[in-house]
């Protein structure tokens, strides 16, 4: 998965297994052409039949003004509704494979994070900002609607009566506010970003591998289900780390006052 070489991404995965996804098409504010589209599917949907590869994944933009301005719009120009519909089918089948995606999935928003370059952002596990970022759902201002499950995800990060806010006027905001608001964990200095989310990034790659799977999942799905059905599902996925050497190595590490040496087994 690592030697793949793609055209609109770059990918790159440590010693450490925190790997990189950059969109690399900063010449269009790393816009989603159906190229990019195409790639992301397939690069996320590699992570889902083989999450060994990485322990964390960080998805980020190339430059410092654009982490993703959406869909590319002069590509769209002149489409008919059968070949835009056609382009959405694929962009559908990339956000199911990000949201699928075993591996934790950082955002480091480096510049505008517009229409579905937000909707990146929040089918991300959680996400990190450039102070300078911006974000907007704009779809209403073109005359369609989020369809990237923006309106599924925003509504569960910010709540509903922010995101009827923020979706149906399409209005631009800050770094700050996307912090206040909850799309996004924290704000570094433009400077600092990867950094600190690289670092955030190795302590989860750090920890046991089938664990962290299994918690994210537990989470993802909770999150769905009323409480009492979703500790049921939390249990059936807590007793799958019982069985691994890893949880066996864990508790000898912590009584020899030692760092573990986990190995996803």
């Amino acid at each position: 998965m690592q030697d793949r070489k793609f055209d609109t991404l770059k990918l790159e995965i440590g010693q450490d297994r925190v790997g990189v996804v950059t969109l690399n098409r900063p010449e269009a504010l790393n816009a989603m052409n159906t190229r990019m589209m195409e790639e992301l599917r397939d690069c996320f949907a590699g992570f889902y039949v083989d999450p060994e590869t990485a322990a964390c994944m960080v998805l980020t933009g190339e430059g410092t003004r654009g982490f993703c301005t959406g869909a590319d719009l002069k590509e769209r120009k002149g489409m008919t509704d059968a070949q835009w519909r056609r382009q959405h089918a694929i962009i559908e089948q990339a956000f199911k494979a990000i949201m699928e995606c075993p591996v934790p999935i950082i955002a480091a928003v480096n510049g505008a994070a517009y229409a579905g370059g937000m909707e990146l952002v929040l089918a991300s596990d959680f996400a990190y900002a450039a102070q300078s970022a911006r974000f907007a759902l704009t779809e209403v201002t073109l005359g369609i609607m989020p369809g990237a499950a923006g309106t599924q995800n925003l509504p569960r990060a910010v709540g509903v009566r922010r995101a009827k806010e923020i979706v149906l006027t399409g209005a631009p905001f800050t770094a700050e506010q996307a912090l206040a608001w909850g799309v996004v964990n924290k704000v570094c200095p433009d400077d600092q970003l990867m950094e600190e989310v690289l670092a955030v990034a190795g302590r989860i790659a750090a920890n046991a591998p089938v664990s962290v799977r299994q918690a994210k999942k537990a989470i993802d799905k909770g999150a769905e289900l009323d409480r009492m059905s979703g500790y049921a599902f939390e249990l059936e996925t807590y007793y799958r780390t019982v069985v691994t050497e890893d949880r066996q190595e864990g508790i000898n590490a912590f009584n020899e006052k030692r760092k573990p040496r986990y190995t996803g087994r």
